[in-house]
């Protein structure tokens, strides 16, 4: 399918198309647990890489079909995901952000010292099968389910519990199981992102899966609007074609990344699209629709 589109598209803007969709996936999980749920989560990369190792591993010491590698390392993260989001039931702000921080640590330090991993030189040979088609196929799977969540009884008790979770308790919501189901979630795709990204780059190492990728991904989720599907996709597009067209001035990469925020919180708190949701525009559309035939 590459091979094919590659005739019509230059192969370098293939490859940003086909990282702005990873980028995606993985901020759609990372925003329905921050952006939704209201849980600062700053360890996201964590999920990313143990679906990236797990499925690179399955895939070049044991030979196993790639959609099963790729949802082994979905999985894996899921169950850690599930091991973690329980601990932090009681935690918030600051102290769950020190608790997902340590836990990507950890896992990164783990995978430096992981023999079947390559350790700190890392795992090359990774077959590439991740292509354009499959990767924008699993993005429009996800934002469906993701709009179908946030607009029903659960997503809104998800919002609720981001907004005051005391209330939302007193009102009868289980804040407990849906934290938790918001981490397996949220973990799952990290998951599904991170194999697809192994599987898209032949190489990885413990150094892909930093601090640094954690803050670029919670940056792409309070750049568009927390808790906004179309946030979430005008904050990755910007965020990841900005390393591209900032080139030139590498070095400053992270000045312009902080002056960005800086501009943004004063102007727009909720994010470019903070307060826009699928169901919004929906709205609108019909509405306007309305008056037009009226």
């Amino acid at each position: 399918m590459d091979a094919f589109l590659s005739q019509y598209i230059d192969p370098y803007y293939l490859r940003i198309m086909i990282l702005i969709g990873i980028n995606l996936i993985l901020v759609l999980g990372l925003n329905i647990i921050t952006g939704v749920t209201g849980q600062l989560s700053m360890g996201h990369a964590g999920f990313m890489s143990l679906g990236a190792y797990t499925s690179a591993i399955l895939s070049v010491q044991f030979g196993t079909p790639f959609v099963v590698s790729l949802l082994a390392g979905a999985m894996v993260a899921v169950v850690f995901g599930f091991v973690i989001g329980i601990p932090t039931l009681r935690l918030e702000g600051d102290y769950l952000a020190m608790v997902t921080i340590g836990f990507a640590e950890i896992v990164r330090v783990f995978f430096l010292n992981f023999k079947p991993g390559g350790k700190a030189v890392g795992l090359s040979g990774i077959p590439q099968e991740t292509n354009f088609a499959l990767v924008w196929v699993l993005v429009i799977i996800i934002i469906y389910f993701n709009y179908r969540l946030l607009n029903s009884r659960t997503g809104r008790a998800l919002f609720a519990i981001r907004e005051d979770e005391i209330a939302a308790e007193s009102s009868g919501i289980n804040i407990s199981k849906l934290k938790v189901m918001a981490f397996v979630i949220g973990a799952f795709l990290g998951g599904l992102g991170g194999g697809l990204y192994a599987h898209y780059m032949y190489y990885i190492s413990p150094q892909d899966f930093g601090f640094m990728k954690s803050i670029e991904l919670l940056n792409m989720v309070v750049l568009g609007g927390m808790g906004s599907i179309p946030g979430a996709i005008l904050g990755t597009t910007v965020l990841t074609l900005a390393p591209e067209l900032l080139r030139v001035v590498a070095e400053y990469r992270l000045l312009f990344y902080g002056a960005l925020l800086v501009i943004l919180m004063i102007f727009r708190p909720n994010g470019l699209l903070g307060d826009v949701r699928w169901y919004d525009i929906r709205q609108r559309l019909f509405k306007r629709h309305q008056s037009e035939r009226g």
